[in-house]
């Protein structure tokens, strides 16, 4: 049984108490492991040069992490002297995982492979880092009437469709493609995670995992065994500070707004996600203010894109977990502090150069998986199918990735192979749904959890903005060029889509209108349960 916290005086208040190594460890190699990511997403999937990633974003996203961090520490700190408590832990901070897959896989990548220009891939990357920040920032003073007006269900939506897909099903191809270095390390995590296995000393199983991994991978190497490709990365020692960026041409880019459709969706989830963190916080006994709290999350995003970083920070969930390590306000600081000596002191060309990436990919899978179920445990029971339709445009958004990338290797274009495609795989609908898909992904489960309730006002409301989003080419609105799939945007830019979402409202208000005169009749509970 957890004892009882003592009231302190002010002074007699610790500044580090043994859990929070736990908890410093745990934290960092959450952040590591994101790094580690990005150090492997950024060359390969946006093109961007390794002098790019290793000496402007990466320690930009160490000087946001530091901010932050030192933020929430203060904040802890602040509040358990404030209360005289000395079990306050600290909210954790770090890089926003589902901004890292989003931005590489929807934003960087797309434009680097339609104009083959690192430069403009990674202003694009920056541009969509500021937006989400500025987002984050105005959230923090309306976060609460978001919260009342969109379903829980709609927001956790593109959340676990990229979870499901660019986390959980992408990693797992690389995972089963090096079963010693990968599948090894991540059965592991699932026994310890699954079964909640408390190992010895708390040593975490994330650290277990990769350091077998990092065994397995010697042993390959001694063996001469098939071992993963690991980037030529100079491993060497040398200071790299935070550079800051103009951003006065990327905030006023026209080009930027063309990835509007991806930003909104990011930008509100970390502002709703937030709150529920902290609502966990709060839970666990720690009560900080919201407003102070979204505002530091948005204004750390704001300083990565400053510095050069193109992904946004965020809260972590798990905070009871921490408390539980015994981590109190020191921890944040530390991870702050060892994140940012092992970016600007050049300790991350070594850590990507010698530990393989598949070693913790297990880790980000696991991740995925959780995101996915929370779609579907945090919402209503009745909500099921609407979680369920809401993830089939973010399966639509990977499916084109996969099928640009497979024709692409063999040597064709998607435009070239689009009668064939069209046959097969309905090239034009899995296009339709992709463009946007984060956006779309939300209003469908929106529409379907206000037909679910029965309220049919709300759900023709949905629709008639979908109408609105779709004729202006936010969503739904793509073409398939020799450079692969682009947005359109601009006035008519998918004209039946939002004709069709129109009808749909039309339809809706006629039941609303029905079901109040009664002229229609719902189903009771017993006979929607049987169905």
């Amino acid at each position: 049984m957890t004892p009882p916290p003592r009231s302190l005086a002010p002074r007699s208040l610790p500044w580090w108490v043994p859990g929070d190594f736990d908890g410093f460890f745990a934290l960092f190699l959450d952040n590591l492991l994101l790094l580690m990511l990005i150090a492997a997403l950024c060359p390969t999937v946006c093109g961007l040069p390794l002098e790019l990633v290793f000496g402007r974003i990466l320690p930009g996203a160490a000087f946001s992490i530091l901010v932050g961090n030192l933020f929430y520490g203060w904040q802890a700190r602040r509040l358990a002297t404030k209360l005289g408590r000395d079990d306050v832990t600290a909210l954790p901070y770090g890089i926003n995982t589902i901004s890292v897959i989003s931005f590489c896989f929807y934003i960087m990548g797309p434009v680097y492979a339609q104009t083959h220009n690192s430069d403009l891939a990674w202003k694009m990357g920056l541009f969509a880092c500021f937006l989400t920040g500025v987002i984050e920032v105005i959230g923090a003073f309306c976060a609460d009437w978001l919260r009342r007006n969109t379903p829980r269900a709609a927001l956790l939506c593109p959340l676990a469709g990229i979870a499901l897909t660019f986390l959980s099903a992408e990693f797992s191809f690389q995972i089963f493609a090096q079963p010693l270095v990968g599948l090894i390390p991540m059965l592991l995590i699932v026994m310890a995670y699954g079964a909640r296995l408390k190992l010895p000393g708390h040593i975490p199983a994330g650290l277990i995992a990769v350091l077998v991994g990092l065994l397995m991978a010697g042993l390959c190497q001694v063996m001469k065994w098939p071992q993963p490709e690991t980037p030529s990365v100079a491993g060497h020692l040398g200071w790299t500070p935070p550079i800051p960026v103009n951003l006065t041409d990327v905030i006023f880019s026209m080009e930027g707004w063309r990835y509007f459709s991806v930003i909104l969706p990011i930008g509100l989830l970390g502002v709703l996600s937030s709150i529920q963190i902290l609502d966990s916080a709060e839970a666990s006994g720690d009560r900080y203010e919201t407003r102070s709290s979204l505002l530091m999350n948005g204004l750390g995003t704001l300083c990565a894109a400053a510095f050069g970083s193109t992904f946004t920070t965020a809260l972590y969930i798990g905070h009871p977990a921490w408390k539980g390590l015994g981590a109190r306000a020191a921890y944040s600081t530390m991870n702050g502090l060892a994140i940012m000596v092992l970016c600007l002191s050049g300790g991350m060309t070594l850590v990507v150069r010698y530990i393989p990436i598949a070693a913790g990919l297990g880790i980000m899978l696991w991740i995925g998986l959780m995101m996915v179920v929370q779609a579907f445990h945090a919402t209503p029971r009745r909500h099921a199918p609407a979680v369920a339709l809401g993830l089939v445009p973010c399966l639509a958004g990977w499916v084109v990735v996969l099928v640009q990338g497979a024709v692409g290797a063999a040597g064709a274009t998607l435009l070239s192979a689009e009668p064939q495609l069209e046959q097969s795989v309905h090239l034009s609908g899995m296009v339709a749904l992709s463009q946007g898909s984060l956006i779309s992904s939300m209003v469908l489960c929106a529409i379907l959890v206000f037909v679910l309730e029965r309220q049919f006002l709300k759900a023709a409301g949905w629709a008639v903005g979908a109408s609105a989003l779709s004729f202006f080419g936010l969503i739904h609105a793509g073409k398939i060029t020799d450079a692969g799939v682009e947005g359109v945007f601009g006035w008519a830019a998918a004209p039946g889509y939002a004709a069709a979402y129109f009808v749909c409202a039309i339809a809706l208000l006629f039941c609303h209108g029905s079901v109040q005169r009664g002229w229609i009749e719902c189903a009771g509970d017993d006979e929607e349960d049987q169905l």
